[in-house]
């Protein structure tokens, strides 16, 4: 793959402590930063987009990766989950805490090369 664009999303799960809704609104929040349009740039078919998206989150293992592939419309996906983001206390000091994710969205083609 080619990579030719990256975008980053932060998102949130204010009262609930769900890793997966904060990692949901992240990408949404990447996705809505984006208005370039790739796949008629070069000439592809949009189910031809590879994306790998990279999430960070205190509890990567409570992120359905699935539930994030489905946010995106097309493309082939890669998901991967790394320890990152942010738990925040609330400030009574009891519950749940404010989950913050960070996601980066790298999304490319499979090119050839032209030679020189």
């Amino acid at each position: 793959m080619t990579p030719l664009m990256v975008e980053f999303g932060m998102g949130s799960s204010l009262r609930r402590a769900d890793y997966t809704q904060a990692a949901t609104r992240a990408v949404q929040d990447a996705l809505w930063h984006n208005s370039i349009n790739l796949a008629e740039l070069f000439g592809f078919d949009k189910s031809a987009m590879r994306i790998i998206l990279d999430v960070g989150v205190q509890r990567p293992d409570l992120v359905d990766a699935e539930a994030l592939r489905a946010v995106f419309p097309y493309g082939q996906v890669t998901v991967n989950l790394h320890l990152g983001g942010l738990n925040v206390p609330r400030p009574e000091g009891d519950g749940n805490p404010t989950v913050m994710a960070n996601v980066a969205l790298s999304v490319g083609f499979d090119m050839e090369r032209a030679d020189d």
